[in-house]
């Protein structure tokens, strides 16, 4: 997509700190908490660790990565991490079950939570939850969904230019695994009892390495997942006589963003921690 305008969404009032805690943390790991319904269609909380992969649009360098970049022509605010499409925590996102044909969609109620100990501060992002594959520059319901509600929290920078794409931003995380990490999406199935090799033929197994940023297998299995926040929680602890804590929410509705005119804006308010 290609815009003249700017910006489309404003610059949060909680984005510096957030972005220079993060990069104190030797290990960017953070708790995802998720809505699971269960077998009987009651909900229960679902919890675990995953890695922070930045913030989308502004995918972090490596030099072992064949993927070339996408034009610097836009940024967000949407914490992004990858995951294994057969892993429990995509159906707890995905909101409605996608096509047979499909692999993007979302929009699951989700809590990230953070601790840096090196400034005392916990991090708490809540919002809805959006998955990202192969198809997400296509024409599917899922793809529409994700392009609106992600696009509509990106903005312009100050380059202009075109031939940004939703896709090429997916592949580039895939490339910034090693080769062993891109091997885990050719596992066996997560969750399935060990004594159940996978099938022969199916490509599947353990202790593998991928080099092919297209091998066939490995792709139908990754997602990149963008959370898109609605409240950012901060409470900040390093000074115990006098802790602190603000509470960030977003106001106003989604879209168009990139590059088009602001359509909401972030409400700061202090609290008692």
């Amino acid at each position: 997509p290609t815009t003249t305008k700017m910006p489309s969404t404003p610059i949060t009032p909680w984005r510096e700190a957030f972005i220079s805690h993060l990069s104190s943390l030797s290990t960017p790991t953070f708790v995802l908490s998720t809505i699971h319904h269960q077998p009987d269609g009651d909900p229960a909380p679902r919890a675990r660790t995953c890695v922070y992969r930045g913030l989308w649009g502004i995918r972090p360098s490596n030099k072992h990565n064949p993927v070339m970049h996408n034009p610097p022509l836009y940024d967000s605010d949407c914490p992004v991490f990858t995951t294994d499409v057969r892993m429990e925590k995509v159906g707890d996102i995905m909101t409605t079950p996608p096509a047979e044909s499909e692999e993007s969609g979302g929009g699951g109620l989700v809590e990230a939570v953070w601790w840096v100990p090196e400034h005392g501060t916990q991090w708490r992002v809540r919002g809805q939850a959006w998955v990202l594959g192969r198809d997400i520059d296509g024409e599917g319901e899922g793809a529409r969904a994700v392009r609106e509600a992600v696009g509509g929290r990106m903005r312009e920078t100050v380059v202009k230019g075109g031939g940004w794409t939703f896709a090429l931003e997916v592949t580039g995380h895939f490339g910034n695994l090693s080769p062993v990490m891109r091997g885990s999406f050719r596992g066996p199935p997560p969750g399935t009892p060990r004594r159940e090799g996978p099938e022969p033929g199916s490509g599947l197994g353990v202790g593998q390495e991928v080099e092919d940023m297209d091998d066939e297998v490995a792709r139908a299995n990754f997602r990149v997942v963008v959370i898109v926040p609605e409240e950012v929680d901060q409470v900040d602890l390093s000074d115990g006589k006098d802790p602190r804590r603000w509470l960030y929410r977003y106001r106003g509705g989604e879209g168009p963003g990139m590059g088009g005119e602001v359509v909401g804006e972030w409400e700061k308010v202090e609290l008692w921690p």
